[in-house]
């Protein structure tokens, strides 16, 4: 599985926000920024994305998944302090 294609897979579930997706060999990095993420606890966030991949982790096409999520306001202060 390509990066390309898990981002769209998670794009098209949360179209309202700004994904990034890197890795190789079944492992990757998912960085999701968007307002859905407000008010949410770190697991609910997660379960956002796990959803639109779930398939692909079953089936074992994706064997690691690392998730950040922010809202915007987040990433802007984690691009400040150089965080990725």
């Amino acid at each position: 599985m390509e990066p390309d294609l898990i981002k769209q897979l998670i794009a098209a579930k949360l179209p309202e926000c700004d994904i990034s997706v890197s890795g190789e060999n079944g492992h990757f990095e998912v960085r999701a920024v968007g307002d859905i993420f407000a008010d949410k606890s770190m697991v609910a966030k997660q379960q956002l994305i796990y959803a639109t991949v779930n398939e692909h982790i079953t089936s074992g096409a994706i064997h690691a998944l690392t998730i950040k999520t922010y809202t915007p306001s987040e990433w802007k202060t984690a691009q400040k302090l150089q965080v990725q």
